[in-house]
């Protein structure tokens, strides 16, 4: 029988079946929702995108970006990520069979769609994105930034550059749950030194984002008008000593003040730039860092009770429906788009801070949604997806 294979946090396997049924429930979900994304009397972004590039588009928030636009909007969408293809023996990385599962449904129901499995930091790879886009005559009129990487090399100088997640100035120490085993603990974590703040910058800042934008207006494929959002995260002052005010909240910062210089260079033509503040998710990542999967599991309880919770499509269909199609689009006082509100609700946070408070190893269980988190960690593997014969190996090849 196929099986999640899972050490210390991290699934080391994907299921391609699991993956690609996972795919097509969103995309059943988008067209859907058609309805609800229509663009008919409104001023602004009417009509709708016709061209979009995803770099960072086969899992989480960048793939729902690109299932609201390929099948929502019936968009012609380029995706760009870096997966671990199969072999015969071995299965690829979700995002394979992610993208995989994608291009197949769209070649199925005549929307174009094309995913480069390539890595999205390198400049050989913008010039490949801008000759597809040139051959195919496509200009991108919405660019969304999603790419989440532990390294980056830059283009100009060969340095590879890797980001850590650590506080910053002082130790920090919380409450930890691992959300596999049960087990609970204090997580510590010794504070970043300056290399390690710089590198986190340099690899999840906003640097490569501006170099997309301009190689893609160079080669011409950047329409007039253009938008451009990346993703970003502030969550609440329980998390913020290990994400906001450490190494990962210097490189959101860094990004955020890159979405206002590029939204200054897109004015020119008519486009502009934002960052999103996206709600808190269960992703591949967010399992190994310290504190964050117990804070997850409590919000998903709290936010089930009160029946606000959301997940990447639920929050990618907000984005395009009610942020980048309003007149204007509202923004808070930083100029950021917000899709956290209802994370951020103050009797939400109240409540989450409460539990946070009491929580031990006796009422975990209780008081956090470790089942929630666990099924939303196995499905963006491709495991416990409702609907798939898990029975067998799977063939790593079969997409």
């Amino acid at each position: 029988m196929s099986s999640p294979m899972i050490r210390n946090n991290i699934c080391l396997n994907a299921h391609p079946k699991g993956c690609a049924a996972l795919v097509e429930s969103w995309i059943a979900r988008a067209k859907n929702a058609q309805p609800l994304l229509d663009l008919s009397g409104r001023t602004a972004w009417n009509p709708p995108p016709k061209a979009v590039l995803v770099l960072g588009g086969s899992t989480g928030y960048g793939l729902a970006s690109r299932v609201v636009s390929g099948f929502g909007y019936r968009a012609a969408t380029v995706c760009v990520s870096f997966e671990r293809e199969p072999s015969d023996r071995k299965v690829g990385s979700p995002g394979w069979y992610d993208n995989a599962a994608f291009d197949r449904t769209a070649a199925r129901e005549g929307v174009f769609a094309a995913s480069l499995n390539l890595d999205a930091f390198a400049d050989a790879t913008r010039d490949a994105v801008v000759a597809l886009a040139q051959g195919k005559g496509l200009e991108f009129d919405l660019v969304v930034y999603s790419l989440a990487s532990p390294v980056r090399t830059d283009p100009k100088t060969g340095v590879m550059y890797r980001s850590a997640i650590k506080p910053i100035g002082a130790p920090y120490s919380g409450k930890h749950v691992d959300v596999f085993s049960g087990g609970f603990s204090v997580a510590s974590a010794e504070p970043a030194t300056a290399e390690e703040e710089a590198g986190a910058v340099k690899v999840m800042g906003g640097e490569d984002w501006s170099l997309w934008i301009d190689a893609l207006a160079k080669g011409g494929v950047l329409a007039r008008g253009a938008r451009t959002v990346a993703f970003s995260y502030i969550g609440p002052e329980h998390s913020h000593a290990i994400y906001r005010n450490g190494t990962i909240g210097r490189a959101k910062e860094h990004l955020e003040a890159t979405a206002k210089e590029l939204d200054r260079k897109l004015a020119a033509t008519g486009g502009r730039a934002w960052v999103s503040v996206n709600k808190a998710l269960v992703t591949r990542a967010s399992a190994v860092i310290p504190v964050i999967p117990l804070y997850v599991s409590t919000l998903y309880k709290v936010m089930k009770e009160k029946d606000v919770h959301e997940d990447c499509l639920d929050q990618a269909l907000r984005l395009f429906k009610d942020r980048l199609a309003a007149n204007p689009v509202p923004v808070d006082s930083a100029g950021r788009i917000r899709l956290d509100e209802l994370e951020m609700r103050a009797d939400v946070q109240a409540e989450v801070a409460r539990r946070l408070e009491a929580v031990d190893a006796s009422n975990v269980a209780a008081l956090a949604d470790l089942e929630g988190f666990k099924l939303d960690f196995l499905q963006a593997h491709g495991f416990a997806v409702p609907g798939v014969d898990y029975e067998g190996e799977p063939d790593p090849r079969e997409i």
